[in-house]
């Protein structure tokens, strides 16, 4: 039923959603994708997941050549939202992109690892 659905409505249910909840983006990282923090320099050096990548939002575009087109790109930010207009920026360039729900905020109370190094 729901595949009839889905088909009816043309929506791919593999699709990655514009959104993840943390637990959803560490099983995306572990299963190989990439995790890219779009925060500011001083944001980032207060405390990062020690696995991110660092592209300013404002850099995306003329950075987003670093990251693999053949890998799941997960985005955060403070609080998610900078990071769900990365992670559209990303899909109109070709990316399969995701967003964290509820950003490094989400990350940190769930007991995901932060670094400042």
């Amino acid at each position: 039923m729901a595949s009839f659905l889905d088909r009816l409505l043309r929506r791919d249910p593999d699709a990655l959603p514009k959104t993840v909840r943390v637990d959803r983006a560490l099983s995306l990282i572990e299963d190989g994708g990439v995790l890219v923090d779009v925060r500011e320099t001083a944001e980032w050096k207060s405390g990062h997941a020690p696995r991110a990548r660092h592209i300013p939002l404002g850099k995306l575009a003329n950075e987003a050549r670093r990251l693999p087109k053949d890998s799941t790109i997960v985005v955060v930010c403070a609080s998610g939202s900078r990071s769900r207009s990365g992670a559209a920026q990303l899909r109109s360039a070709g990316y399969q992109a995701t967003s964290l729900s509820g950003g490094m905020s989400a990350w940190r109370a769930s007991g995901g690892p932060v670094t400042t190094r």
